[in-house]
This record gives structure tokens, C-alpha cells and sequence, in this order.
């Protein structure tokens, strides 16, 4: 026990959490630790200072735990967070951040661009969407075009229980996945109901298995 360093601690201590849930730990001041999900990454490196308008930042100068939304204006990424404070012989000594995605309600509809103009597709029609060319691609039922938010800031706009990263270039509704086969180095190929083939890369497999149960 006494060769354990607080980073391989912590890192221990992350995988009790939800593949959804970034954790970051800080002291009053900066960043000491990261990890960031598959769903969430505000791209927070060790001795980064802490913001002004962060969670955490609200933790540590008001001793308080705290709750609430973040809008993209402190990270570039909307967010749902919960800081906790720690203390030591009375004085705060930082806080643990748990940071979840934000889910975005009320709108249903992504609106592409096509040649013609542009078209309002209902999420259930979504069947995949493709980063590629500097550009987000959306397939849907019956219409294709692009769209200016990028795979990321769709993982937050789109609802979870239907749309799942399954490649640093594909997000996938799962209504629409007609079958799964295997490929090669622990791999998958997505059969969609289009007729469309997408890749499951090796870093998302096994991400990708246990929220779809096989």
C-alpha cells in the first residue's frame, strides 16, 4: 500500500464510475487530476487553472457542494456537473468534480442542409452521423445533408438511450442498427437498415457491447 501514488488511486477510484461521467479533482486553485468519459471530455489538463463560472470553481470559494448546468461559454461544451469540497483540519483543500453530458430537450428535430435549402429530420429518422471533410454528415430516413455542430456537440443535443459514439467518426442510432458483425482486433462492422456500413473502432467496442448488452 505504501508505494500507491494518488493518481493510480484516483484512477482506481474513477472506475466506479459511469462510463458517462468525467471526474476531475483540483485543488484551490488548479487541476491536479482528469479522466474523461466516451460522452463528455471539457479537455481539462493537469495544472490548468480553475475558471471563473466552473462548478468547481463555486465549490472551492463558497466550501459548498454544488449542482447545476454550465452553458458552453466556460469550456466551449454545455455540461451537467456536481463539485464536492474536501477539507483537511478545517481548511478546504479543493473538490472532486463528477461532469455528465448535458441533454438538450424541447428541440426534436436536427436540421441539415441540403442543395435546395435546408430540412427539419426528426430524431428517429437520424439513422447515422459522419465527421468527415471538416464537415458533420446526417443520414436519415429520407434525406442527407450537413450540419455545422460537430459528432461531440451532438452526443449532447442527441438522447442517449437512442445514439451511441461508436467511432471518433460515427454516432449511430441503435433503432436503426439491422445487424453486428464481428471484424477483426476486437472490432465490429454496423449493418444499418439503409444498407449503410459503420465501423465500430477497437476504442469504442467495448464501450459499445456493454451499453447495447452482447
Amino acid at each position: 500500500m505504501e508505494s500507491i501514488t494518488v493518481v493510480s488511486l484516483l484512477d482506481v477510484i474513477s472506475e466506479l464510475f459511469s462510463d458517462e461521467i468525467s471526474i476531475a479533482v483540483s485543488n484551490t486553485s488548479e487541476y491536479i487530476y482528469y479522466r474523461p468519459s466516451k460522452r463528455i471530455d471539457l479537455k481539462i489538463r493537469s495544472g490548468d487553472p480553475l475558471k471563473d463560472g466552473t462548478i468547481a470553481y463555486k465549490a472551492v470559494n463558497t466550501g459548498q457542494k454544488v449542482s447545476e448546468f454550465i452553458d458552453r461559454d466556460v469550456f466551449g461544451i454545455p455540461y451537467h456537473g456536481m463539485a464536492v469540497p474536501f477539507f483537511h483540519d478545517g481548511n478546504i483543500e479543493g473538490c472532486v468534480t463528477a461532469i455528465f453530458p448535458s441533454l438538450t430537450s424541447g428541440k426534436l428535430v436536427v436540421t441539415i442542409k441540403s442543395e435546395d435549402g435546408w430540412i427539419p429530420v426528426p430524431f428517429s429518422q437520424v439513422i447515422y452521423l459522419e465527421a468527415k471533410e471538416k464537415k458533420t454528415f446526417v443520414y436519415a430516413e429520407e434525406h442527407s445533408g450537413t450540419h455545422k455542430y460537430s459528432l461531440q456537440e451532438f452526443e449532447f443535443l442527441l438522447p442517449k438511450d437512442n445514439f451511441i459514439r461508436c467511432h471518433r467518426s460515427f454516432l449511430v442510432n441503435v433503432n436503426h442498427i439491422k445487424e453486428i458483425h464481428p471484424d477483426t482486433h476486437s472490432t465490429f462492422i454496423l449493418t444499418m437498415k439503409n444498407g449503410d456500413r459503420v465501423q465500430v473502432s477497437q476504442s469504442y467496442s467495448s464501450y459499445f457491447r456493454r451499453l447495447l448488452g452482447f
